[in-house]
């Protein structure tokens, strides 16, 4: 099966999804076929050719899973690297929309509240296929008026009750000394670009052909009935040029109305511990929230217009507003010293040409169906990819009038390093795996498998993070990356060889989440992750030299205090 998403994987039913790939996992070891025998795989000819090929976005992993699961010959190509784009700078929250139930009730919108239930279900369905990426959130609003308190519980009591069987925790209020009252509820948080490449990994797994850093360039239709019949790829990292021949093509239109959020990193301290803090409506009527995130304290706004961009990046002004914004809630002095990293990301809102302001554009995906064979789904949010996939496989197998070999199995199936794991996983590292590392001198220590490194490759890798720990004990690659970080060198060469890391930025953004949690650690980082890369990958000098260009390039999107100008006169006293 491995190296061609032309064989079949036999997926007998919905219930057979989960066990055909514990099977799997099992017999390969989660081992997926490396990028030169998924390229090859994709050199369909008219003959031959795929019934779907998929052209890029997080949503386009999904329906690669998805079709390959049925039983489908599916590509999927990606211009950057998985996750490259929006689906990493999310709010990496996992939830069922509080506002959009608001707006259900007092406007009386049905198709509000059918977008909510729905949200809420795929919300149970994502924690549970990826345990060790996604888990549950408390989350706490602060009520500085008497009425606040019955208003909010009242609400959030009416979404827990929304949530039915998929309610993670039932909502609670609570009263401080300096506050009204607070109110508490649950939502889900997850690690997005380690679900996206998850789910990449996953698809490849189960058959499908997947290569990033390869694009779509141009698209050649049949001359009397105007259907797609192959698309041009070029190989970003090679620059060859390939036709792929294919039934379907799903991709990604600008049907869409852009719209920009801005998110910054601070130190712990910050916010408490397991718990986060959101503020309904600021002094402009955004909304405003800190969360705990991998050690950090990810705090940020929302909608906000903008132009579409590779590469957004926040303006000193929106990390101001943040900064002023969380002043009032926090008993600490607010810093702009203290911002590690700071990035904007872009959410594809499907567009609506009567709506001008985005916060009230509808998360709600579309589905288009083009006379040449093209299906395009837009909009939606992460919460709800899964179902956003399995609606453009249906409209693909309805309109290619293909033939799967079963239904839809995703409802219950896990990703990669998802089967069989449970919190108390890392206790197995911790336990039976030691770091052995390579000083500067040269020579070769042992180091504990503490718990703190034990705990980040049970959550990062699932099950999977046997392996990684295999290679930091029996390659010596047991040093941390940077100081203060988990990440350990195993992770590299791990990624390397099982993920797809292609490149230097490949890994401190996506593979570990180490630009978006510290500016400065990744810059520290990005020589040896380098160094680890070029042995994988059997790098020239001129190519490492490269990869460091465009490292550095990267990181100067990111606008922590160690690499932004700005004036900071208000949030730099008392240093």
């Amino acid at each position: 099966m491995r190296g061609s998403c032309c064989c079949r994987v036999g997926w007998s039913s919905e219930g057979g999804g989960r066990e055909a790939l514990k099977q799997r996992l099992a017999a390969g070891d989660g081992t997926i076929p490396p990028r030169a025998v998924q390229e090859a795989a994709l050199r369909t000819s008219a003959v031959n050719p795929l019934d779907v090929l998929v052209i890029g976005g997080a949503t386009g992993c999904g329906v690669a899973l998805d079709a390959s699961t049925r039983g489908l010959r599916v590509g999927l190509v990606e211009r950057e690297d998985f996750a490259a784009g929006t689906s990493s700078r999310s709010t990496k929250l996992i939830h069922g929309g509080v506002r959009y139930l608001e707006k259900a009730v007092f406007q009386l919108d049905y198709g509000q509240l059918r977008l909510v239930f729905h949200a809420l279900e795929e919300r149970a369905r994502l924690i549970q296929n990826a345990p060790h990426l996604c888990h549950p959130l408390p989350t706490m609003t602060p009520c500085y008026e008497w009425w606040e308190i019955p208003y909010y519980w009242s609400g959030l009591k009416l979404y827990d009750l929304v949530a039915g069987r998929q309610m993670l925790h039932f909502s609670q209020s609570a009263h401080g000394k300096t506050l009204k009252g607070t109110v508490v509820y649950y939502d889900g948080q997850m690690d997005d670009s380690r679900v996206n490449v998850s789910l990449a990994c996953t698809a490849a797994l189960t058959g499908a052909a997947v290569l990033n850093h390869a694009e779509a360039i141009a698209v050649q239709r049949d001359e009397v009935t105007n259907r797609v019949t192959n698309v041009r790829v070029r190989d970003n990292l090679t620059g060859k040029e390939f036709d792929v021949h294919t039934k379907v093509v799903d991709e990604k239109i600008p049907i869409i109305t852009p719209s920009s959020g801005v998110h910054i990193v601070l130190p712990d301290y910050y916010s408490a511990d397991a718990m986060g803090l959101i503020v309904p409506k600021t002094k402009d009527g955004r909304v405003v929230f800190m969360l705990p995130w991998l050690g950090r304290t990810l705090a940020g706004t929302t909608d906000s217009s903008t132009k579409l961009t590779m590469y957004p990046e926040p303006q000193e002004e929106e990390i101001q507003f943040i900064l002023d914004a969380i002043s009032d809630y926090l008993a600490v002095k607010v810093r702009r010293l203290d911002v590690l990293s700071a990035w904007s990301g872009i959410r594809p809102l499907a567009s609506n040409p009567s709506v001008k302001d985005t916060a009230n554009i509808s998360r709600d995906h579309v589905v288009h169906i083009g006379s040449d064979g093209m299906v395009t789904i837009t909009g939606g949010k992460w919460t709800t990819y899964r179902s956003m996939a399995e609606d453009a496989v249906d409209a693909a197998i309805k309109f290619g009038d293909l033939t799967p070999a079963n239904a839809c199995v995703t409802k219950d199936l896990p990703l990669i390093g998802g089967e069989d794991w449970d919190p108390s996983f890392f206790t197995i590292l911790a336990q039976q795996f030691v770091r052995m590392k390579i000083t500067h001198e040269g020579k070769i220590v042992p180091g504990v498998m503490d718990t703190l490194a034990a705990k980040h490759l049970a959550h990062a890798f699932g099950s999977m993070s046997l392996r990684v720990a295999l290679i930091a004990q029996n390659e010596n690659l047991g040093k941390r990356l940077a100081h203060g970080y988990p990440y350990l060198e195993a992770e590299v060469a791990y990624c390397a060889r099982n993920e797809y890391c292609e490149s230097a930025v490949d890994f401190i953004a996506r593979r570990s989440r180490i630009a978006f949690l510290d500016t400065n650690a990744a810059s520290k980082a990005v020589p040896r992750v380098i160094e680890i890369l070029a042995q994988e990958h059997k790098w020239d000098i001129m190519r490492k030299k490269q990869e460091l260009e465009k490292a550095r390039a990267f990181l100067e999107t990111f606008k922590s205090s160690k690499n932004a100008q700005f004036d900071d006169s208000k949030h730099n006293s008392g240093i």
